[in-house]
């Protein structure tokens, strides 16, 4: 699959916010990070203001370890007020659109038999996906730039259902979350393999509202169950649809970003675009 200008952008973009956590209490300069991903400084500005919506000094400032403390205590307080606290439609996005069906147990148990499944790839602001889709839903989204080993993950997961590549309905309104202009989104449905506990954990994170993040132990509290912190945790990282449950809003409670399925770096960038995108960073 030959690159594309988003992907290589994005590319670009996931380097510099490594290069920035790692050297976050330096304060490095645009000079410096625009060295580390071979642009010059105007073109490396310009870059990142049209794809993060602020400037690179701004977006060190969302990465620091007190705005995630800080956000953390802002999450705990939404899902302890059971998100009724005014949040707009573009704070409470994924929670407003996306919801889950169960597949049944036998259906996953015997490799997605008789299933037909479609697939699709796409670029996004945070690099390459592969989405498929059941006639019921989503049920696979994972950030992947070679499509061989996207496809092999896939195949993996249902290694006996029927398989077409073809972009459909549902695919492209998963897609569609990824937008800036969220207007015009319509209902995403995800058709996932998961037992109860795993959907009451998913369904907190859906709640967890655009630029907020909350801990584990926040979730495990949530859904009723507070010494259930590592079993949740076992549930988030086994998320099967990268974005769309934003097991990416959830850190640990000492404000560092924690292990992510797709790469830690894509974690934080995520996080920041995120806030620089939310009502609160407006």
């Amino acid at each position: 699959m030959t690159a594309q200008q988003p992907d290589i952008d994005y590319a670009r973009i996931e380097t510099a916010i490594s290069f920035i956590v790692r050297h976050l209490h330096e304060q490095p300069s645009l000079e410096d990070i625009a060295a580390k991903v071979h642009v010059s400084p105007f073109h490396f500005q310009r870059m990142f203001l049209k794809w993060a919506g602020v400037s690179p000094k701004k977006f060190m400032q969302f990465l620091s370890l007190s705005h995630a403390k800080a956000k953390l205590q802002q999450g705990a307080s939404v899902l302890d007020a059971a998100y009724d606290s005014g949040l707009s439609g573009a704070g409470r996005l994924h929670d407003l659109f996306v919801t889950i069906d169960a597949m049944t147990p036998g259906t996953y148990k015997c490799g997605g038999a008789g299933l037909m499944i479609d697939y699709d790839y796409a670029a996004t602001p945070f690099g390459r996906v592969i989405v498929a889709s059941t006639p019921v839903g989503v049920c696979h989204m994972a950030f992947e730039p070679l499509a061989d080993t996207a496809l092999a993950a896939l195949y993996q997961k249902f290694p006996n259902a029927n398989y077409q590549h073809a972009r459909t309905a549902f695919q492209q309104q998963a897609l569609d979350m990824f937008g800036q202009d969220w207007s015009c989104l319509r209902a995403v449905k995800l058709h996932l393999p998961a037992s109860k506990f795993q959907i009451k954990v998913w369904e907190a994170l859906l709640k967890i509202p655009m630029g907020v993040v909350a801990s584990y132990g926040d979730i495990a509290h949530h859904i009723g169950q507070p010494s259930a912190t590592r079993a949740v945790g076992t549930a988030i990282a086994n998320n099967p649809v990268a974005f769309l449950i934003p097991c990416h809003r959830v850190i640990r409670k000492t404000g560092a970003v924690g292990g992510y399925m797709w790469g830690t770096a894509r974690k934080q960038v995520m996080l920041g675009w995120e806030t620089a995108h939310s009502d609160d960073a407006a």
